[in-house]
């Protein structure tokens, strides 16, 4: 008997293909639009509803069943509120880490078991095996950077057919099954904010902020900001900070309220050799940490060998073979064996 398998269909290219191939494999396939966010922003319309259309097209162009799971609210707690706590808190999160954790890898998964399916599937560029979660063939479009906080148990009934794909090949296939997403861009942005910048998400959600200072690396005032929550280490636009060389963002204090900036690229500041990492994950129990493994920083940052792990009771440290530029407290360091992602923190 074929194995009945909920697809979370984003209206996008990616999870069509997934979709077409399952059912082309011979799974009983259901498609499944999670309706995360709805909510308009100034002077954006959410697409949503066009999302939601282009998937139902897809599946009546495959002629399996289609179904939309409403998790907004949870979405809104899980993810959204996360995100905008920690942007308070003077930290950078990820909200897809966050986004795959709560919402994909177990409010989808829980919600599809109980209502029949035997595995769910994601159009994720990553692979599966026995387990283990696996860089995708594509090493431009991996991202097993963002699911490195999904379950073992999680894993076992999931499936990422494109993750042995290259997207060209996914385009591919698209045209080939006649897919009506067959030319749809992909998206760009937040998981939930589409087109909106995480500037612009987050004055809608906490208003404008007290301008401040920003000050060099010598110590001196050379302009105001308007807000430090929206500035991330390492960033170099938006600072309205005129003439000369190019500003860096090397910290900032939501305390006092200041932006601490440099011209200076080789800047101690900006580069870091060790890590700290905390709220760890491991998909499959924990390593040996005295083997070699290397850790990337963030999403397509090149993986960067490890030489040392250290580990006290709620944090690891990582001493690395060569200096990383911008890590940056509230984003995740992920951690990998060869092609295996092991799991990884939260930079503190």
């Amino acid at each position: 008997m074929s194995k009945n398998v909920y697809v979370g269909m984003s209206g996008g290219v990616d999870s069509s293909v997934t979709a077409a191939l399952l059912k082309q494999q011979g799974y009983q396939v259901t498609g499944v639009y999670m309706k995360n966010w709805s909510q308009d922003l100034p002077g954006f319309v959410c697409p949503w509803k066009e999302d939601f259309q282009d998937a139902k097209r897809v599946a009546v162009q495959l002629g399996i069943d289609f179904k939309m799971y409403d998790f907004e609210t949870e979405y809104r707690q899980k993810v959204v509120d996360y995100m905008v706590r920690e942007y308070q808190a003077g930290r950078t999160p990820n909200p897809d880490v966050m986004c795959n954790q709560e919402v994909k890898f177990k409010l989808f998964l829980e919600t599809a078991l109980e209502d029949g399916a035997d595995m769910i599937a994601t159009g994720h560029y990553a692979r599966i095996t026995d387990g283990h979660l696996l860089i995708g063939l594509d090493k431009g479009k991996d991202q097993s950077y963002f699911l490195y906080r999904v379950n073992e148990s999680a894993l076992k009934r999931s499936l990422m057919p494109i993750g042995e794909l290259q997207k060209t090949e996914v385009r591919k296939l698209a045209k080939q099954f006649g897919l009506a997403t067959a030319d749809k861009k992909d998206s760009q942005g937040i998981c939930f904010v589409g087109k909106v910048g995480i500037k612009d998400f987050l004055l809608s959600e906490v208003g404008p902020q007290p301008h401040g200072d920003i000050i060099d690396q010598n110590g001196v005032k050379i302009g105001e900001h308007d807000g430090a929550l929206f500035y991330t280490i390492g960033q170099r636009h938006g600072l309205q900070v005129g003439g000369g060389l190019p500003y860096y963002v090397t910290g900032k204090d939501v305390q006092s309220n200041q932006v601490f900036v440099t011209t200076d690229l080789q800047d101690d500041q900006l580069w870091s050799k060790q890590l700290k990492l905390a709220d760890i994950h491991w998909i499959n129990g924990e390593p040996d940490l005295t083997k070699d493994y290397a850790v990337r920083t963030r999403y397509r940052a090149p993986l960067v060998a490890v030489n040392r792990i250290s580990k006290t009771n709620k944090h690891l440290t990582l001493d690395l073979a060569e200096d990383v530029r911008a890590v940056t407290s509230g984003q995740s360091a992920v951690i990998y064996d060869g092609d295996i992602c092991l799991g990884g923190g939260i930079v503190v």
